[in-house]
């Protein structure tokens, strides 16, 4: 790829001439050939200039600074996040290819319910017997293609529950192609009927991704099982360890606004409008989450949930300094970043697709005798959804009660304490009203005087 290359104040400033289509690249692991450039000095780079515009903010793709942080800020921040990235199964394609099994530290491997077997319990689930009939798909044509070594495997899928399986199918291996093989024989509904229960018995409800080490600080949004903003599990039972952390974040938050101010003013506006208490450092950084990386190597993929018009900001610590490759590349521009302990990034990761190469020890060690950590600090979109910090809190103290409550009408062995529409029930209504009180019901929920909650009862 070509790129016009300018120097400004000992600055490298490099615009791209063209922007690359590497959708097929997505949920694969960045090599050498995936890049042109190799970015390792201080350095702006920019996407293709707007027409008849000039280079700015909008079409910036990264700022990298070189020894940005002090060996004392590092080591703070070291100390305080390294041990948030934990094995974890939900970084969906980002995770890379699957392999055979799902490997789980520990306690072996669980089999992925592969594409081919996805592939014929949705052509039974949709009843195709009409196609089959004139000859357009048949259950030998979805074998055929999924035999072909050149068809690309899923990155993010789900797992048999093999002990489930087993007790209808003992003899575990090639179950499910004698059991697709007997469906044939039967009527379309009963086929159906049998593939929706397969789906639904032996296969567990879970997506998962490949296992790697990494883990989240700081504070994250609301989620369908767990509707209240919140600290992460780390920051909450780590606290006196996590404030370590201040120091660095205030330093990347200082730079972040200095080299894109636009960016910056944005996604602090944004940040300003949250409760304090649910930023990264408080009201000295417009960030709400850090995503901490222990030695994982990326696959290609856009970053989801952070602030649109924000930016990404990215730094590396670690106390064995010592690695080659681990290279961040963005396939669509050719190039590729060495970040080294100390320095930063300021990236687009939610536009660009991006990746890492190999990650090598070095010579004599294994890669589980080093640690690479990666810090990700970012504004999660979804905070802006959240009330102050006591709103949320007595959500979750309402949800805990709840689930709690042996003697609620809705209370069952392992409920976790939600159901649908219980944010606009009478329920929520009254312990609102009676644990935050009339303030922050009427503030958050005025519509419960039309539903005739008393205030005057709880005055």
């Amino acid at each position: 790829m070509d790129y016009d290359i300018q120097d400004i104040d000992g600055i490298k400033i490099y615009t791209a001439a063209e922007h690359l289509d590497c959708e097929k690249k997505l949920g694969k692991f960045m090599e050498a050939e995936d890049y042109d450039l190799l970015i390792d000095h201080d350095a702006d780079f920019y996407g293709p200039t707007p027409l008849g515009g000039t280079n700015g903010e909008k079409n910036i793709m990264f700022k990298y600074r070189r020894g940005i942080f002090t060996e004392e800020e590092q080591i703070s921040a070291y100390d305080a996040l390294r041990d948030a990235a934990v094995e974890s199964q939900n970084r969906g394609i980002a995770a890379g290819p699957r392999g055979e099994k799902l490997e789980v530290k520990g306690r072996g491997g669980r089999e992925w319910v592969t594409p081919y077997q996805e592939a014929v319990l949705q052509w039974m689930l949709n009843s195709n017997s009409a196609l089959e009939e004139v000859g357009q798909v048949t259950l030998e044509d979805i074998r055929e293609k999924y035999q072909n070594p050149d068809h690309e495997e899923e990155t993010r899928g789900r797992v048999w529950l093999r002990s489930e399986v087993t007790k209808e199918y003992p003899d575990y291996f090639g179950w499910f192609d004698r059991w697709a093989d007997a469906q044939l024989e039967l009527h379309e509904e009963d086929r159906i009927a049998n593939a929706e229960w397969v789906n639904k018995k032996f296969i567990s409800g879970t997506s998962y991704a490949q296992s790697v080490n990494s883990g989240i600080a700081g504070f994250f949004d609301r989620y369908p099982r767990i509707p209240y903003g919140r600290m992460t599990s780390y920051t909450e039972q780590n606290w006196d360890k996590y404030i370590g952390c201040y120091p660095f974040m205030r330093k990347l938050s200082a730079k972040f606004k200095e080299l894109l101010p636009e960016r910056f003013s944005v996604q602090e506006r944004e940040a300003n409008k949250l409760d304090e208490r649910f930023r990264v450092a408080g009201k000295d950084t417009p960030f709400t989450t850090i995503t901490v990386n222990k030695n994982f190597r990326t696959a290609a993929h856009r970053d989801a949930g952070d602030l649109t018009q924000g930016f990404s900001n990215l730094s590396v610590i670690a106390k064995d300094k010592e690695w080659s490759g681990g290279y961040l590349v963005l396939p669509e521009f050719r190039v590729a970043v060495n970040i080294r302990p100390g320095d930063l990034l300021l990236i687009n990761n939610h536009e660009g697709i991006h990746g890492n190469t190999e990650l090598l020890p070095p010579e004599g060690k294994t890669i589980e005798e080093m640690e690479r950590i990666s810090l990700v600090c970012y504004f999660r979109e979804k905070m802006r959804e959240l009330g102050e910090w006591e709103y949320e809190v007595t959500r979750r103290e309402f949800v805990d009660d709840r689930r709690k409550n042996k003697d609620h009408e809705l209370w069952r062995p392992l409920w976790n304490g939600v159901s649908p529409g219980m944010w606009e029930s009478q329920e929520w209504y009254d312990y609102l009203l009676a644990n935050g009180g009339a303030n922050m019901l009427d503030y958050y929920h005025p519509e419960a005087n039309e539903g005739g909650v008393s205030l005057t009862d709880f005055a």
